[in-house]
């Protein structure tokens, strides 16, 4: 095809936003036109090539296999175009649009956002814009730039890897060792236990080589961020992510019981689109998650117990 009879660049993103996003609404959202737009062009288009480009399935629109393999250059080439166009407006020392973070709130709570100076610190080219999750369940992934979710993405044209893989300790505030004087493992049952719906104290009291009951009373937490502040206030001993409750362990805010860990039921995983625009300032990022939760190292504990 000559460079004469290419078709339009309104329709060419419209091709790339509907196969990315699965659906010719939310490319109109994302482009800022009509839905009927986004159809027209799209249109146009397969009566040009004399091929069709999407498929219906329920709500979703459905790139072909040669949509999909089109789609992908698209990316690269309307990335390197727009790059182009800043270089030659001047606008190559503009500060860059903000990578939408989707991250689980527990992790951006008590990991995260307590570290984000260093991060603006360490590498002041990137801009980030947070978006929290609680569910299990990750979201639509072309929600957002980034993700860290409990789960991978096994989508096509998605890449998901492993970004923590925590392990579950217990704490309890020094205002609370102060009532039990002398707390260890082994008589973690006489204690109040805080009760979270995401783990049993089951599993830490088997890890542990004990035989002793879930508590049955107390509230049941179903956040954890909840749970470590009932901890922090002193309510009770708990299971945390280890990970999550550093900072609170390092300072001195809480303080480990015994050494018994047991796997947490789930990890963290970092997804991002493959072919992404800005998929330099997504591995920037990535290398520094990396490097921090690599580098920590863990206080003292407190108590006995047998190690796992």
């Amino acid at each position: 095809m000559e460079t004469s009879s290419l078709p339009g660049l309104a329709a060419l993103r419209c091709v790339e936003a509907a196969a990315r996003l699965r659906s010719y609404t939310l490319a109109a959202r994302e482009l800022h036109v009509t839905h009927s737009a986004v159809s027209h062009q799209i249109r146009g288009l397969e009566a040009r090539l004399g091929a069709a480009l999407f498929t219906r399935s329920g709500p979703d629109m459905l790139p072909t296999p040669a949509c999909e393999r089109l789609a992908v250059r698209l990316r690269r080439t309307l990335a390197e175009l727009t790059e182009a166009l800043d270089e030659a407006a001047g606008a190559g020392d503009r500060a860059p649009a903000p990578l939408e973070l989707s991250v689980m709130a527990d992790f951006a709570n008590l990991w995260l956002i307590p570290r984000l100076d260093d991060l603006a610190r360490e590498h002041p080219e990137l801009e980030l814009s947070l978006r929290l999750h609680t569910g299990t369940a990750p979201p639509d992934p072309r929600s957002a730039d980034v993700g860290i979710w409990h789960r991978r993405i096994e989508e096509r044209g998605y890449r998901s890897e492993r970004l923590l893989a925590d392990r579950v300790v217990a704490v309890a505030a020094p205002v609370l060792l102060a009532r039990h004087p002398g707390l260890t493992t082994a008589t973690l049952p006489q204690a109040p236990l805080l009760r979270f719906a995401g783990r049993s104290w089951q599993e830490f009291f088997a890890a542990a080589g004990l035989d002793a009951d879930e508590p049955g009373q107390g509230v049941i937490y179903s956040d954890a961020e909840a749970l470590l502040r009932a901890a922090l206030v002193g309510q009770g001993v708990a299971m945390v992510r280890r990970q999550l409750a550093e900072a609170y362990l390092r300072g001195g805010e809480l303080v480990r019981i015994g050494e018994v860990e047991i796997p947490a039921q789930l990890d963290y995983y970092l997804s991002r689109r493959e072919d992404h625009p800005r998929a330099a300032a997504i591995e920037t990022l990535h290398g520094w998650l990396r490097a921090r939760l690599g580098d920590e190292r863990w206080p003292p504990v407190s108590g006995g117990g047998r190690r796992r």
